[in-house]
């Protein structure tokens, strides 16, 4: 081991505890300060743990507005989404590498150019085109976009991955008649499975956390995801500080366990063979 090496090791471990409470330190205050009584206003200091602690601001949130419809929603629009971004942006990828010469780097450099543009400057023309279609008030529009890959980034990733697998290993399954396609699902998805994992989590956290959209298209309250079920609450009680708390752990909670499930994978991996094998 080099000397840089050694002294990156020393300082490894105490680089990932700050990390760790720069991360943990502000979702613990918003439980805590979600586990105060209903209606009482910001402590005038940190409070590692409320005095008296109460669930009551939970019960309270869920009364005011239907929190459980409105997760029940998006977990069933992130549940259609995560899986067809993946699909696509891999597919996509691995597309990407199998063209050969200038044509793959117009298409990076097109990727590139789509990643620049903003959100915002889409909401018309796509509320144009569903209005057209008649897919307003519909989760349709919401999922729509994982139909190209949910975001060009998603797709670069993939290439990039695939790109790093031995060039012979695809040559030789081709020499053997193995399709494109064959070589997509049996070899090349299997070892970049790392990164279809922390792909599939950042569209999750993409659709989980998606506000602006739904604003656009969703009128029907029973058709609402949960970003626009926080806003009703705070729309209805906006200084009940605690109730607002506890709606917002609700939201994160998710998000929170699927980033746990994924570093347990991530860990496994790296004690394995590594990301893409060995």
């Amino acid at each position: 081991m080099r000397a840089g090496e050694r002294k990156w090791g020393g300082w490894r471990q105490p680089a990932a505890i700050a990390v760790a409470v720069a991360f943990l330190l502000p979702l613990w205050f918003m439980v805590s300060g979600s586990l105060r009584e209903p209606g009482l206003p910001p402590p005038r200091a940190p409070e590692l743990v409320p005095s008296p602690i109460s669930t009551a601001s939970y019960h309270e949130a869920f009364d005011l507005v239907d929190l459980t419809l409105y997760t029940v929603n998006s977990l069933i629009v992130a549940a259609l989404t995560v899986p067809l971004a993946v699909l696509v942006a891999s597919l996509a990828g691995f597309a990407m590498l199998l063209v050969a010469g200038r044509a793959r780097v117009v298409l990076i450099g097109l990727s590139f150019v789509a990643l620049m543009i903003p959100v915002t400057a889409l909401l018309v023309p796509r509320f144009t085109m569903f209005r057209w279609l008649g897919l307003i008030d519909t989760w349709v529009p919401l999922i729509a976009p994982a139909l190209l890959g949910l975001s060009p980034f998603y797709v670069l990733l993939f290439y990039w991955s695939f790109r790093r697998l031995p060039r012979e290993l695809f040559e030789a399954a081709r020499l053997e008649g193995m399709s494109p396609f064959g070589m997509w699902r049996r070899l090349g998805m299997p070892l970049v499975r790392p990164v279809t994992i922390a792909v599939a989590l950042l569209a999750f956290i993409a659709s989980w956390g998606n506000f602006l959209e739904p604003l656009v298209y969703l009128f029907d309250p029973d058709l609402y995801t949960l970003p626009l079920g926080l806003r009703s609450l705070e729309t209805l009680d906006r200084t009940n500080y605690p109730m607002l708390l506890a709606g917002a752990v609700v939201a994160t909670a998710p998000v929170v366990l699927a980033f746990m499930i994924a570093q347990r994978y991530f860990l496994h991996e790296d004690r394995g063979a590594g990301w893409l094998g060995r």
